[in-house]
């Protein structure tokens, strides 16, 4: 039977109709497969970009060895991401120590002069070689008897398999301390890396590359040792001038960039892109006497000085990034009095002292690195002319200034932030930039350091303290707490001692 040509133009255009649902099918299929391959490039492209972190700093450094180069930007960029020490300072922290690669905090004898610590296995370096009881004893005889415990102390460092033991000539409560910082990182025995241009450390970075005067990038160490940190490349951007580090917050060259010029806060304080954090700290920004050096070895003329200068109206132009202090023990460290009444503002007494020294025409040069906020060196500058000291302020790069004030002593007022905690010791050291040699300053800290009861310490230390203030070998202008921009796609980020250390570990960056 034939059919009708209704129901055979039905099965005719029926028939094509099939062909549609199949290529249906395949579209789908090739869309979602295409989706697939999307969202894995998408995924690896972000795993890519969230990997890496640039991160602005307003100075850079000499060179990479931190063995013997001055300058916390070294400190900042490798201590915990390229070079370790036996223990380490928690992250975020100023005085809560960890072991790093020591298995445990050591064992101190009941005398405090004998410290022992195991090391733990599988530590390498990034050269490869396994980390060993003599790279450990070699490192630390070296560092530890250069005059870092002192002219009357010595440590005996000795390693028997796995174990280590420091052994004192006195004792040092501060040699914890010392071990967390740059003295106490371990370095390769016999390797002949030149460490001023290379690295060569048991973190979890390595130097990568170095654009002077503008970046320097550290990359993660595939084989690392420990816990593999989520950043594999950190580029550290050197951003002298502030108005150089809001654009390039803005542009997202940077993830984060410390130390923002307290003048730029009111950029980002209606920006919820970023936010803004005060990293706590012992930074003291410090108006510094040369005390070896006419007119300034008068203790008259730097009692003036101090008396002269107006911390209060300096801090108010700082918005709310210092805090009061008159002495050189900022509140977070131990021996913290508040000596703000010693030698306070009082120009009156400052020109009567002036006029008793002889120095009623008093021309002085301050020397300052080029990249700290102006406010308050202008209001220095106008605080001292009301007293009749007339004062040229000299601002050079970072590096020139390690060379002439640190290094040379050759200034006569020199202001810096000094970001190194317990600082107090550069006052009872008569070789530091300062100049000022006080013998019982010397012998206050001394028998601090020695103390077996903590709260002895603390008063030693606040005794010492006040007879510096006294002496007045400086101005202790406000312990500076500075402001972080951090992006918000940027979690993890130190919110503490940032000026002295940056560690890695812990940041991520989403996108």
């Amino acid at each position: 039977m034939s059919e009708s040509p209704t129901a055979a133009a039905a099965a005719t255009s029926s028939a094509p109709r099939r062909r549609p649902r199949r290529r249906t099918v395949l579209t789908i299929a090739a869309v979602l497969v295409i989706a697939l391959i999307a969202s894995v490039v998408w995924a690896f492209i972000a795993k890519a970009v969230g990997d890496r972190i640039s991160i602005g700093l307003i100075a850079e450094p000499q060179n990479l060895d931190i063995r013997s180069t001055p300058g916390t930007p070294l400190d900042q960029i490798l201590i915990d991401n390229v070079y370790q020490g036996l223990i380490g300072l928690d992250v975020g922290s100023i005085d809560a120590y960890r072991p790093v690669l020591a298995t445990a905090l050591p064992e101190v004898s009941a005398d405090g002069r004998e410290y022992a610590f195991e090391l733990r296995n599988g530590v390498r370096f990034a050269s490869g070689a396994e980390l060993s009881v003599a790279d450990v004893t070699e490192s630390l005889e070296t560092t530890l008897n250069d005059g870092t415990l002192g002219a009357e102390n010595w440590a005996e460092v000795t390693g028997e398999g796995r174990n280590v033991t420091i052994t004192l000539d006195q004792p040092d409560n501060t040699l914890l301390w010392t071990l967390a910082g740059r003295e106490g990182l371990i370095f390769e025995s016999g390797d002949h890396t030149d460490l001023t241009q290379d690295t060569n450390g048991t973190g979890p970075y390595r130097f990568h590359d170095w654009v002077r005067g503008e970046h320097l990038t550290l990359t993660r160490v595939d084989d690392y040792w420990g816990a593999e940190p989520e950043i594999r490349r950190a580029t550290f951007r050197f951003l002298v001038d502030g108005r150089d580090a809001v654009a390039a917050l803005r542009d997202g060259d940077v993830d984060v960039h410390t130390a923002l010029l307290p003048s730029l806060r009111p950029e980002f304080e209606e920006d919820s892109t970023f936010r803004m954090v005060r990293a706590e700290g012992s930074d003291v920004f410090t108006l510094a006497f040369n005390s070896d050096r006419p007119p300034l070895d008068d203790p008259r003329v730097r009692e003036a000085l101090s008396r002269a200068i107006d911390p209060d109206a300096i801090i108010a132009s700082q918005n709310g990034d210092g805090k009061p202090l008159g002495g050189p023990i900022p509140e977070p460290e131990p021996g913290y009095e508040d000596l703000t009444s010693v030698n306070a503002y009082d120009p009156t007494a400052a020109r009567s002292l002036l006029a008793e020294a002889g120095q009623t025409n008093l021309s002085l040069t301050l020397t300052a690195p080029e990249f700290y906020d102006s406010a308050p060196l202008d209001l220095i500058t106008t605080q001292l002319a009301d007293v009749g000291v007339s004062v040229r302020v000299k601002r050079i790069p970072f590096s020139a200034w390690l060379d002439e004030v640190y290094t040379n002593r050759d200034f006569q007022l020199s202001y810096v932030d000094h970001a190194d905690a317990r600082d107090i010791q550069r006052y009872a050291d008569p070789t530091s930039y300062l100049g000022y040699d006080s013998s019982r300053v010397q012998d206050l800290y001394a028998d601090a350091i020695a103390a077996e009861d903590g709260a002895e310490t603390e008063r030693l230390l606040a005794e010492a303290a006040q007879r510096v203030a006294e002496d007045a070998p400086a101005k202790w202008l406000y312990n500076y707490t500075p402001t972080n921009v951090v992006a918000s796609h940027v979690t993890g980020f130190p919110e503490c001692n940032t000026n002295s250390r940056i560690p890695l570990e812990g940041i991520s960056v989403g996108r």
